[in-house]
C-alpha cells in the first residue's frame, strides 16, 4: 500500500503527521533528545534495520526536523543534530509519554520516568490553558476556520 501524502492537508495534525507520524520516526527523535547523533547509535538503540532507518533519517532531514552534519571529531560519518523546528517537539513527545504512562501500563508502574535536570523532581503533566489561564479539555475547543 502506498502511503498518501498529507502535505496539502488543511488540518495542522495531519501536516504534522505527515513529517513525523512514523513510530520509527518520533523514536528517532526521542533519542535524538537523549543525546543519541550517530546512524549507529540509532541502530544499536532502536534495533531498526539499516534500510529503515536510513529512510527514516532521510525523511527526517528533508522535514527540516534534523540537521545532517559532519561529525564533531572530524570523522567521515554525519551525525545528526535536532533543528529549532526538531526541538519544537519535545512537548508532543512529553504529552506522549505522559499519556502512555497513565494508560499503557495497566496494573504496573511504569520503571522510568522524566525529571527536571535539575532538582531531580518528576516533571508535572501538561495541561492545556485558555487564554485567562483556565485549564482547557477537549470538550472546551472547537476548531474555526480563519477568513
Amino acid at each position: 500500500m502506498r502511503r498518501t501524502s498529507l502535505d496539502d492537508a488543511d488540518c495542522p495534525v495531519a501536516r504534522a503527521l505527515d513529517a513525523v507520524g512514523d513510530w520509527w520516526s518520533l523514536l528517532i527523535v526521542r533519542d535524538a533528545f537523549f543525546g543519541l547523533r550517530r546512524f549507529g547509535e540509532f541502530q544499536k538503540s532502536l534495533g531498526m534495520a539499516r534500510n529503515i532507518l536510513t529512510v527514516r533519517l532521510r525523511g527526517l532531514v528533508e522535514s527540516g526536523i534534523l540537521d545532517a552534519v559532519p561529525a564533531a571529531d572530524g570523522g567521515a560519518y554525519k551525525e545528526y543534530l535536532l533543528t529549532a523546528k526538531g526541538r519544537d517537539l519535545f512537548p508532543v513527545l512529553v504529552a506522549l509519554r505522559q499519556w502512555g504512562e497513565a494508560h499503557q501500563f495497566p496494573g504496573e508502574a511504569c520503571r522510568v520516568e522524566l525529571v527536571d535536570r535539575d532538582k531531580g523532581e518528576p516533571v508535572q503533566p501538561l495541561e492545556l490553558h485558555a487564554a485567562d489561564g483556565r485549564r482547557l479539555a477537549g470538550g472546551d475547543t472547537m476548531i474555526r476556520t480563519r477568513d
